[in-house]
């Protein structure tokens, strides 16, 4: 009857395994469900296979790819960059509102997209009131590609903007600078790691689009389209030649953005 409550309410240690046990043994089995895959692609396909990789079809299929995919990046650095830029110093409840409607496509099924852009540039865009059709061509690509890929871009610079203390350009307009010269001279260089983060992560997601591409413009056909067409008419050895050239951009990816020590979830 000598303890006290709290020494009878403490927990009796040993009692059974530590859920700090846990935690790694969790998410090793998390890890190992991304690598396993790339394993068994290394392990059970032959070298012989990646023989197609000049193939034409492949070579038309990258070149359109990086073509729409670097003009879509481009798109979304122009019209995203003031985009993001007002959304990070804006408190106003339009701001939260086109912050919603940016953040849309990541949440949309990119099939979906595409389906929303066909109401729009489709063979009956607007209902038939316009003639505006963009199916079947290198821009409609690009149109797709930027609709599901410039949202990374806004969202990464706005989080690299928000990391921006606004007291840096207040002090540069009090030294007479200009909104322009402030900005060119103070914000965009201390976003800049952010920045180049997102116009990586959108370029590789434009790269690897294919739901909105597929239902907005088939032809010409990108790696993810041929991929598609390939493993359909063929099976995964006429697919995995394309499909290198894409792991390959995705690694590269990976290594940029750890390279710019900057990520949009930071």
């Amino acid at each position: 009857m000598s303890r006290t409550v709290s020494e009878a309410e403490t927990p009796t240690r040993g009692a059974g395994p530590e859920l700090r046990h846990l935690v790694p043994v969790l998410g090793a089995v998390l890890l190992l469900y991304f690598v396993v895959p790339l394993a068994v692609l290394a392990v059970t396909y032959s070298p012989t296979a990646l023989t197609q990789v000049t193939a034409g079809y492949v070579v038309d299929a990258a070149t359109t790819s990086l073509a729409a995919a670097l003009a879509s990046t481009a798109i979304a650095l122009v019209f995203g960059l003031p985009l993001a830029y007002w959304l990070s110093r804006s408190d106003h409840a339009l701001a939260t509102l086109a912050l919603g409607v940016v953040v849309l496509p990541l949440v949309l099924p990119p099939i979906v997209s595409g389906m929303l852009l066909l109401t729009v540039v489709g063979p009956a865009g607007l209902g038939g009131l316009t003639d505006l059709r963009l199916t079947r061509s290198l821009i409609g690509v690009v149109a797709a590609q930027t609709f599901v890929a410039a949202p990374f871009f806004v969202v990464t610079a706005k989080a690299a903007f928000d990391g921006v203390d606004d007291h840096f350009e207040e002090a540069a307009r009090s030294l007479g600078r200009s909104w322009g010269e402030t900005m060119r001279s103070v914000t965009v260089p201390l976003a800049k790691p952010g920045i180049l983060a997102g116009l990586v992560l959108t370029f590789a997601r434009a790269l690897g689009e294919f739901g909105a591409t597929m239902m907005l413009a088939y032809y010409p056909r990108t790696l993810p389209v041929q991929i598609w067409a390939s493993f359909i008419s063929t099976g995964l050895d006429a697919a995995l030649p394309v499909a290198v050239i894409l792991l390959s951009v995705a690694l590269g990816t990976l290594l940029v953005v750890h390279a710019l020590r900057a990520t949009p979830w930071r």
